[in-house]
């Protein structure tokens, strides 16, 4: 298991190639548990041979991310800071930081829960689909919301953990979480034929069993280390800097998901064919993803610790090496989802019409790797260096060029227009944050 640096070398450092593949590929691994288990629900509802099912389950997990991802703050934002404090060598703000992202999991994650069939309902309402699909999205999101507090409280967990750099501690814990779900998922949803409530309950239980591992390990850790003062963990100014980081990082995730949300939200108006179609495509899209997230994830933790040591040159280390790693492998996934992507398709659902549809517009999905690797390790870069602000601006930029794509490309060329739309949306946000990238080094290492 990883200890990462020690605070006698945590001031001093290298970014290498070594350094960063010591983070991204164990937290490749761990990310692409996720997708997997997106797969697996989605192939195990596709087993029932209903398209309205597999619908209902897409529509039901789209809110469900729409919800904790805007809550990823608590991932994120806890990374970034712990990374900063472990540049500096600070060990008791690390302590710190942790705790205070535990705090605000716990009480928006009861609220969370409390709030599932209001959550329901305005989920239902926004998509407007057909009835069987509202009744099967209905059931999930109610079932799953429950995990909300566990789910949080692991994003906090998972911060910590990377904000140290130790990928493969995040490895374990991930592999635990979503090995769980995927075994109950199949228990749950398929041999005892629960379907939609199965997939769900399967993940309430595993958040749950992840939190208590996650937790005995951290807990464990800080007893050995130095007491955490009450007045450190309760610093106002600390507080509210953590908070102003987590909200710009809370926009910014709530206008990614709204924009995956027009997205499907159009799918379903050209029917439910077409919506299970995507879905099925937007978990290559999510393979694609969390799998160039183990870069961005070393962009975090790499940068983070550069800006919290005061080192510029590490930090133009970890951007260069981790965006050639990551359009590498974006290459190399686009290459792979190209050739066997069809083969996937098949494999996920057993309806012919959703086969057939999700054929048509396989090499859009297939292309999101090279058209979204800049925008994934840009914002590894900006959440390490919590250069917050600039991220939810550009953010939004690109929120608003997406949503003129959509509204003159979907009408004009169908579901080709939507997913020529996507691409635009993954463009904008690399090369915006590209562009001001320069001006931030020039006065954050001045």
């Amino acid at each position: 298991m990883d200890k990462g640096a020690t605070p006698a070398d945590a001031r001093s450092f290298v970014v290498t190639n070594r350094s960063v593949l010591a983070i991204a590929v164990p937290m490749t691994l761990a990310y692409l548990t996720t997708p997997m288990l997106g797969l697996v629900d989605t192939a195990v509802v596709g087993q029932f041979g209903d398209a309205a099912l597999l619908g209902g389950l897409a529509a039901g997990a789209l809110i469900f991310d729409v919800v904790f991802t805007t809550f990823n703050f608590l991932r994120s934002g806890t990374t970034g800071l712990v990374a900063q404090a472990f540049g500096r060598g600070d060990e008791l703000e690390e302590q710190a930081v942790f705790w205070r992202a535990v705090l605000i999991a716990v009480v928006a994650g009861i609220v969370l829960a409390a709030l599932a069939p209001l959550v329901a309902v305005a989920g239902q309402k926004f998509m407007g689909a057909e009835p069987r699909v509202s009744e099967a999205m209905g059931v999930y999101i109610r079932i799953r919301l429950l995990a909300a507090p566990f789910s949080l409280i692991n994003y906090a967990i998972l911060g910590y953990v990377l904000g140290r750099g130790e990928g493969g501690l995040g490895l374990m814990l991930q592999l635990v979480l979503n090995g769980i779900n995927i075994a109950l998922c199949f228990l749950l949803g398929l041999k005892l034929g629960w379907g939609v409530a199965g997939v769900a309950w399967a993940t309430v239980t595993g958040e749950f069993l992840a939190m208590l591992l996650g937790l005995a390990i951290v807990v464990r850790r800080f007893r050995a280390a130095p007491s955490l003062p009450r007045h450190r963990l309760l610093d106002m100014a600390a507080f509210l800097r953590m908070l102003s980081l987590n909200r710009d990082i809370m926009i910014r995730s709530f206008s990614l998901l709204a924009a995956f949300a027009l997205f499907t939200r159009q799918g379903a108006q050209f029917g439910t064919v077409t919506l299970a179609a995507n879905a099925v495509l937007m978990n290559f899209f999510l393979v694609a993803g969390y799998f160039l997230d183990g870069f961005a994830t070393a962009a975090e933790q790499l940068a983070g610790r550069a800006v919290g040591a005061g080192a510029a040159t590490p930090f133009r280390q970890a951007v260069r090496l981790t965006l050639f790693w990551g359009f590498g492998l974006a290459g190399a996934a686009t290459l792979i989802f190209w050739l066997g992507g069809a083969g996937l398709v098949a494999l996920v659902t057993t309806s012919l019409d959703v086969r057939a549809v999700a054929d048509i517009y396989l090499p859009w999905a297939a292309l999101t790797p090279l058209s979204g690797v800049l925008a994934f390790q840009m914002d590894g870069v900006f959440i390490g260096a919590t250069w917050s602000r600039d991220m939810r601006n550009m953010m939004l930029l690109s929120f608003l060029v997406f949503s003129g794509a959509l509204l003159t490309l979907a009408p004009t060329f169908g579901n080709h227009g939507l997913w020529a739309a996507l691409h635009v949306f993954l463009l904008a946000r690399g090369f915006s944050l590209l562009t001001i990238l320069r001006l931030r080094v020039r006065t954050a290492f001045s």
